[in-house]
């Protein structure tokens, strides 16, 4: 994963039978919300997680990895500035999401963003599709087509709000199918032929690592 993002944008409720799954509407404009870059996780490092939550879910996604600087990209040139697509999880804190009200702290604990290595910069984002699998057992799958905003629509949508810079991460939001995370589980996310990040998860106990 290289160059470290200046920031994570995330898109939620882009799929909707996820939106419905949690009991949500389907957005009239993207939803969007950031993750610390200091969320990062390699692939390979465990997952910690957090004492201050009861309920830690996976949320498997296609993430798009910006290459060049944009700012007002016109939905027509958008591909233009994507290096390459990358597998991620929007590891998420489901219990503090629904008490705090905003996402913030639900979403971006230490370790709370896994990627995986950045391919397919020529691939077509609709035809991409993300598999998370939990223990071996698939929870996961959604193709880029099934998106309610589609790539080209998203970065013109970000790209009009604040500067995106080379190396940020676009997570472009989970299929259905969010689950729970517990000590010993290892969990796959999988962007088919592209891009793949397998994690470990461990207690709050595993902080001091």
């Amino acid at each position: 994963m290289q160059p470290r993002p200046s920031k994570i944008v995330c898109v939620g409720r882009n799929y909707v039978a996820h939106a419905r799954e949690l009991g949500n509407d389907v957005p009239e404009r993207p939803l969007l919300f950031l993750k610390p870059p200091s969320a990062l996780l390699a692939s390979g490092e465990p997952i910690v997680l957090p004492a201050q939550s009861a309920r830690v879910e996976h949320e498997g996604e296609i993430a798009v990895v910006i290459g060049r600087r944009a700012r007002h990209v016109a939905e027509a040139e958008a591909l233009a500035v994507v290096a390459g697509y990358a597998a991620l999880n929007d590891v998420t804190a489901r219990d503090l999401q629904r008490s705090d009200g905003q996402w913030t702290r639900a979403k971006g604990f230490d370790t709370f963003c896994p990627v995986g290595n950045v391919g397919g910069a020529d691939a077509d984002w609709r035809e991409l599709e993300v598999v998370c699998r939990a223990n071996g057992e698939v929870r996961q799958r959604g193709r880029g087509a099934d998106m309610v905003f589609g790539v080209p629509a998203l970065i013109a949508y970000i790209s009009a709000i604040m500067t995106l810079e080379p190396g940020d991460l676009i997570a472009t939001g989970t299929p259905e199918g969010v689950g729970p995370l517990r000590p010993g589980d290892v969990v796959d996310v999988e962007v088919a032929g592209v891009s793949a990040t397998s994690n470990p998860v461990v207690g709050p106990e595993g902080a001091g690592r």
